[in-house]
């Protein structure tokens, strides 16, 4: 038994007209085609709609969309089974949302994690290989996708129930595959709080949990029975050109269940395999963070720095203030301090620990939130 776990598909501007005419020998190389044509079963993340009609949602950050006629790129990779649980696939509405499902519908393609509400939304894909049933979990975090009684989209990631779903698939699988797509854009490793939710995910049932959304190459805890992967890049997704872009791994898992990464290298506006150098310098990357993360308190301590990094960030975009032009100059000639010091000028501790109580109260972030979302 061999099952591939990759990462997102994401048609772009720069590979539109290769999806549309399903030309998978341009978006990978030879070797890389027949590894995927003989494996047993494709897994990868669709983090677009597939629509011709532009309908962009209100939300932060872009809105993607790809063609219909993409999904013809989708059904030359080879993809069985495709988790539509994540931050973009409501990005252009219902309609491009429905749109995309009636397209993997015709075309063969089944999907997990996303449902005309979240009843739907959250059911698990089972399917059989050598007599290993296998069921597939699929969930988000809460963005602007997710999935309500009422309305359709992404499966949630919700503590009170989530944990409770996997111990039901476990019930009726012999191995059972969460998907989950969070954690912070690139960022290789996991976050204190992701760590406890993917342990949590093995305690109840699952086997192998795989994070997606980070877009960078991250580590590998091993935990009890069950193997977690924090983050492992981009399938075929052109859209940036750095260095967290530029690598990735696909996951091949044999009947055991044991997982075996390869790593992948950008080729223009596609991906190949990498070679030999390439490779060693993704895996022993891979390698280090995954010792890493063994050290107590290292977690914590490098998610603090990296917090530290960002609240700056953070606290300009939701001050309502422009960035402006001036401002960025004054910034880059201070090499930061600028920002810092406008930042704490205008965020008093007073201030701060308002925002700190009511993000980190149940109460206070619950009605918070819901009187955000009625403005």
């Amino acid at each position: 038994m061999n099952i591939i776990i990759g990462a997102d598909i994401v048609p772009t501007k720069t590979n539109d007209d290769l999806f549309e005419v399903g030309n998978a020998e341009a978006l990978m190389e030879n070797e890389l085609t027949h590894f995927l044509n003989t494996s047993d079963y494709r897994i990868f993340n669709l983090e677009t709609p597939l629509t011709d009609t532009e309908a962009p949602i209100s939300k932060n950050g872009p809105n993607l969309i790809a063609s219909a006629k993409s999904v013809n790129g989708y059904k030359a990779i080879g993809v069985n089974l495709l988790t539509v649980a994540n931050n973009h696939i409501m990005d252009q509405g219902e309609q491009g949302f429905f749109s995309t499902l009636k397209l993997l519908k015709k075309n063969g393609i089944d999907y997990v994690g996303a449902g005309e509400n979240v009843r739907t939304a959250r059911e698990p894909y089972v399917f059989e290989i050598d007599n290993i049933k296998i069921g597939v979990y699929a969930c988000a975090e809460h963005e602007f996708s997710i999935a309500t009684e009422n309305m359709a989209g992404a499966n949630p990631f919700e503590p009170l129930d989530s944990f409770d779903h996997i111990c039901e698939l476990k019930q009726k699988c012999d191995r059972v595959i969460v998907l989950y797509h969070g954690g912070k854009e690139h960022y290789r490793y996991p976050s204190p709080y992701l760590q406890k939710i993917c342990r949590k995910f093995i305690e109840k049932g699952a086997d192998i949990i795989v994070c997606q959304h980070s877009h960078c190459v991250g580590c590998e805890e091993k935990y009890l029975q069950g193997t977690i992967v924090y983050g492992q890049g981009n399938f075929i997704f052109d859209a940036q050109d750095n260095e967290f872009w530029k690598t990735s791994l696909l996951i091949s898992v044999n009947e055991e269940f044991n997982i075996k990464y390869i790593p992948l290298i950008k080729k223009g506006n596609g991906v190949r395999f990498a070679k030999k150098n390439e490779a060693n310098n993704i895996l022993d990357g891979f390698k280090k963070r995954s010792e890493q993360i063994k050290q107590a308190g290292f977690l914590e301590k490098k998610y603090a720095e990296f917090a530290k990094e960002n609240i700056y960030n953070y606290l300009l975009n939701i001050s309502g203030i422009r960035y402006s032009f001036f401002m960025r100059v004054l910034n880059k000639i201070s090499r930061g301090k600028f920002i810092v010091f406008f930042i704490k000028r205008k965020y008093k501790q007073n201030k701060v620990l308002k925002i700190i109580n009511y993000m980190d109260c149940e109460s206070h972030r619950e009605l918070f939130l819901k009187g955000l979302e009625s403005m």
